[in-house]
C-alpha cells in the first residue's frame, strides 16, 4: 500500500518544488479564479504533450463538389478554412477570437460563405456573409440578443429562410432574406416557441417543411405555403411520446423522407405519404436509432448513420428500390456531418475514434473508395498513449440495466486506481465511444481511470430509456451513479476510496446532486456549469429555452413541481455536502445562468465547505478558447492532486 502511489508522488514533489510568483501560472485577464491553489508552470510543460489536439469537420461543400469548407481550430479557436485537395492545405477563411462552428456556400456559384457568430459565448449567433473574392465579410442580422440560424437556401441562390428570435426573444420565428439586401429581410410565419426549424424547401420553392421540437420525446411536421401562407400539420400535435424530425421532400410530390420513432423504440427513417397519412419505415431492421441522413440532390440516393450501442454506422439507400447496405470499409468510431456533392458522385464526412481526433473524409459513390482528405494533429501524443474505451454495465436499483464506457489508466501503473466518473449533460445527450482528447493525461500520467456513464434519460437506448428520468422521477438518475459507485467497489482494479465526480450542465446537476445523496463515497467533485436549483435556472434560463426545459424538468409554476425542485435542490442540500467541490462556469452563459454557480459557491463558502471557484468573462455554455480550456485542465489537475491523489 505505502508504494501505491510512489511514481506519482515523486513526479508530484518535482513539479511543486520551485513556487516563485515566476514559476506559477497566472489566470489570464478573463478569468476569475478563487481559492486555486498554486499551478507551478512546470505542470504546464508536463501536459504539453496531451493539450495540443485538434479536429476537424465539414462545414459545406461547394457547388463543384470538389472544394469544402472545413471548421478546424489553429489559434484560439475554431475557423473556417477552405480545403481543395485531399489533404491539402487548408486556408484559413475567418480570424476571430469568437468560434466559428457553422457555414452555408452560396449554392450555385459558391462565390460566397453565411457563417454565424455570436459573441463571448452568448448563443445569439449573428448572421454573416463572407464574399470570397474581397474575403469581406457583412453583418446581415440585428446584431443583437437574437439567435439567427437554421438556413434554408433557394435553390437558385438568389436567398434562404431562417430562423430567428428576434421578434420578441422567446419565439423561433421564419424569415426570409436576400443576403445582398438584408434590410429587406421579411418574417415569413409568426409561431409560438423556441423550438421551431425549418427542414427543407420543395424544389419549386412554393412550400418549406417545418419542424416544432418540443423534448426528446416529442416533435411534430408541418408543411407552410409560402404563397397561400397557410401551415398545416403533416402529424398529430395531439399524439404524444413520438418522435418526427429531419423531414425531405423526396420525388414523389405527395411523399417525404422523415425521422420517427412511431411504433418503435427507436427512430428509424421512414417515408409519409402526405395525403393518407401512412408511413412506411425502411430502417426496421436495425435496431438502433437512426442519427443522421443527407439526401443527395437527384434523390436517388440516401446516406444515413446509426448510432449502435455508442458507435456509427453509415448506411448507403438506394430511394428507387428502398434497399440499404453498410459501408464496411471505414474503421469502428464516430461518423457526422455526412454531406454529399451536388452531382451525387462524392460522400464527404468525417470520422473519429478513440485513438484519434475527427477528420474529414471522401467517399466515391461509384467505386466505394474512401479518400482521407485532412489529418489532424494530435499534439505529442501517440495511440499508445489513448486509452481505449470499453463498454460497462451494471443493474440498477430497480434493475434497469445502465450502461457506460470505461477508459481504463494505462498499465504501468499498479494497484487499484482512482476514479473519475464523468457524467454527460443534455439530459439526453450520450457517451459515445469517442477519444477523451486531453483527458489521456488523467489515464495515462496520472493513473486516474475514468468512466463515461449513460444514466437513465440519455439518448441512444430507446424511448423508454430517454423518458426515464423525467419530472418527478429526476433522482432516478442519480441512484443510476449511486448504483455505479457501488459496481466500481466490488472491481478489483479500481479504488473505491479515491472518486471524483465530475460533469457539466445537466451533468453539473448531476456531480452536485451525488456530491450531497453520496457523500461518504466520493473524495470530490468538479461541477462545470450545473444547475444548482431548477427553480431559479428555470426563473433566470433565456425565454427561447424556457418551455423547452419545462417539458423534461417540469413546471415550476405547479406548486407540487417547486416543492420537489426545493427539496431536491443541492443548494438546499449543502449541509450533506462533506468533501472539496470545484465549480466552473461562463460569465455569459444563456443557458445555466451564471447566478446558478455563484449561489452555490457562496452558500458552501457561508456554511466553511472547500469551494474552487473559475469563472470566464468571456465564456458561456462551457469554455470554448484555447486560453481558458488550457487554464482549467491545469486547475483541474490542481484540484485532483490535492483531493482525489494526496
Amino acid at each position: 500500500m505505502k508504494n501505491k502511489y510512489i511514481v506519482l508522488a515523486l513526479s508530484l514533489a518535482g513539479i511543486l518544488s520551485a513556487q516563485t510568483k515566476n514559476d506559477l501560472v497566472s489566470p489570464n485577464e478573463n478569468l476569475i479564479a478563487e481559492n486555486i491553489l498554486p499551478i507551478p508552470k512546470n505542470l504546464n510543460q508536463a501536459i504539453k504533450k496531451y493539450s495540443e489536439s485538434r479536429n476537424a469537420s465539414v462545414a459545406s461543400v461547394h457547388p463543384n463538389g470538389k472544394e469544402i469548407i472545413a471548421v478546424t481550430r489553429f489559434a484560439s479557436t475554431n475557423q473556417l478554412h477552405k480545403i481543395s485537395v485531399p489533404m491539402g492545405a487548408r486556408k484559413q477563411l475567418t480570424f476571430f477570437d469568437e468560434p466559428v462552428n457553422t457555414a452555408s456556400y452560396e449554392p450555385v456559384k459558391g462565390e460566397y460563405l453565411i457563417y454565424a457568430k455570436d459573441t463571448g459565448g452568448n448563443e445569439f449567433g449573428q448572421l454573416f456573409k463572407l464574399d470570397l473574392k474581397t474575403m469581406e465579410s457583412t453583418l446581415l442580422t440585428d446584431g443583437g440578443r437574437s439567435q439567427n440560424g437554421g438556413m434554408m437556401w433557394k435553390k437558385d441562390g438568389s436567398g434562404f429562410y431562417f430562423s430567428s428570435t428576434k421578434r420578441n426573444g422567446g419565439d423561433r420565428d421564419v424569415y426570409y432574406m436576400n443576403p445582398s439586401k438584408p434590410e429587406d429581410t421579411q418574417l415569413i410565419l409568426e409561431v409560438k416557441g423556441g423550438g421551431w426549424g425549418i427542414s427543407d424547401l420543395s424544389e419549386d420553392g412554393k412550400k418549406l417543411l417545418i419542424t416544432e421540437y418540443v423534448s426528446a420525446n416529442d416533435s411534430y411536421l408541418y408543411l407552410y405555403d409560402l404563397e397561400s401562407k397557410k401551415l398545416e400539420p403533416i402529424t398529430d400535435r395531439k399524439e404524444k411520446g413520438v418522435v418526427q424530425s429531419a423531414a425531405s421532400f423526396s420525388k414523389n410530390p405527395e411523399e417525404i423522407f422523415y425521422v420517427t420513432d412511431r411504433n418503435n423504440e427507436f427512430s428509424r427513417l421512414a417515408i409519409l405519404n402526405l395525403k393518407t397519412k401512412k408511413t412506411e419505415y425502411l430502417t426496421s431492421s436495425i435496431p438502433w436509432n437512426v442519427e443522421d441522413y443527407d439526401l443527395s440532390k437527384d434523390q436517388s440516393k440516401i446516406a444515413f448513420v446509426t448510432n449502435e450501442s455508442g458507435i456509427n454506422k453509415l448506411y448507403i439507400l438506394d430511394t428507387a428500390t428502398k434497399k440499404y447496405v453498410p459501408v464496411n470499409q471505414i474503421p469502428v468510431g464516430l461518423i457526422g456531418g455526412v454531406k454529399f456533392s451536388n452531382d451525387g458522385k462524392s460522400l464527404y464526412f468525417s470520422r473519429s475514434a478513440a485513438d484519434s481526433g475527427s477528420d474529414i473524409y471522401k467517399m466515391d459513390m461509384a467505386s466505394q473508395t474512401i479518400e482521407r482528405w485532412t489529418e489532424s494533429e494530435q499534439g505529442e501524443m501517440q495511440p499508445a498513449d489513448m486509452s481505449v474505451p470499453k463498454l460497462i454495465e451494471w443493474k440498477s436499483f430497480d434493475q434497469m440495466k445502465i450502461s457506460g464506457f470505461y477508459y481504463p489508466a494505462a498499465s504501468k501503473f499498479t494497484g487499484k486506481r482512482p476514479v473519475i466518473i464523468n457524467i454527460h449533460g443534455g439530459p439526453e445527450g450520450q457517451s459515445m465511444a469517442s477519444s477523451i482528447g486531453s483527458s489521456n493525461y488523467f489515464t495515462n500520467e496520472m493513473g486516474v481511470a475514468m468512466i463515461y456513464p449513460n444514466v437513465r434519460g440519455s439518448s441512444g437506448f430507446g424511448k423508454t430509456f430517454i423518458a426515464a428520468d423525467n419530472w418527478d422521477l429526476r433522482m432516478n438518475s442519480v441512484k443510476d451513479i449511486g448504483a455505479l459507485l457501488d459496481w466500481i467497489a466490488k472491481q478489483p482494479e479500481l479504488d473505491k476510496d479515491r472518486i471524483m465526480i465530475m460533469g457539466g450542465s445537466y451533468g453539473g446537476f448531476m456531480t452536485l446532486a451525488t456530491a450531497y445523496e453520496y457523500a461518504d463515497k466520493i473524495r470530490c467533485s468538479v461541477d462545470i456549469v450545473g444547475i444548482s436549483d431548477f427553480n431559479t435556472f428555470l426563473k433566470n434560463t433565456e425565454e427561447y429555452r424556457r418551455d423547452l426545459r419545462r417539458v423534461e424538468y417540469g413546471d415550476e409554476r405547479i406548486p407540487k413541481m417547486a416543492e420537489f425542485f426545493t427539496k431536491i435542490a443541492p443548494l438546499n442540500n449543502i449541509d450533506k455536502i462533506k468533501k472539496p467541490m470545484f465549480i466552473i462556469q461562463g460569465t455569459n452563459d444563456p443557458r445555466v445562468p451564471v447566478t446558478e454557480a455563484v449561489q452555490m459557491r457562496d452558500k458552501l463558502k457561508a456554511q466553511g465547505k472547500t469551494v474552487w471557484y473559475l469563472e470566464a468573462k468571456n465564456e458561456g455554455h462551457g469554455f470554448r478558447k484555447k486560453e481558458n480550456v488550457d487554464f482549467q485542465r491545469l486547475a483541474v489537475i490542481r484540484f485532483m492532486q490535492e483531493y482525489l491523489l494526496k
